[in-house]
């Protein structure tokens, strides 16, 4: 059974720093590319931060490159998101999804690419707000 255990959400103000975690089970880790999104209050999900099966492959959208940092680790089966100077637009509910067959780049930045994800976790809200 495929399980995800996000934590790590919560309300900062703006300018602050959060640090997401995802841990996953019921499947082969290391062969997943993984991917970070973001829904918004009355928006559609949007790729921020994914990575591939090579860790040294990442992907960022537009918004939150130079501001967060995605990275993995396949020996605890956990994928991180630090987020650093974050504004209240980076408010909603963050998603850890995972795919078997996509890359990174894919992930983030073919809009609607999500639908197509294989496995989801239920989400952990980020609310930036003074």
């Amino acid at each position: 059974q495929v399980q995800f255990v996000e934590s790590g959400g919560g309300l900062v103000q703006p300018g602050g720093s959060l640090r997401l975690s995802c841990v996953a089970s019921g499947f082969t880790f290391s062969n997943y590319a993984m991917a970070w999104y973001r829904q918004a209050p009355g928006k559609e999900h949007e790729g921020i931060s994914c990575i591939d099966e090579d860790p040294s492959h990442t992907y960022y959208g537009d918004s939150v490159k130079g501001r967060f940092t995605i990275s993995r680790d396949n020996a605890e089966n956990r994928v991180i998101l630090e987020m650093h100077s974050l504004k209240p637009d980076d408010t909603g509910v963050y998603y850890c999804a995972a795919d078997r067959l996509a890359s990174a780049q894919r992930m983030c930045a073919v809009p609607q690419y999500y639908v197509t994800m294989e496995y989801w976790g239920k989400g952990t809200l980020v609310n930036v707000s003074s």
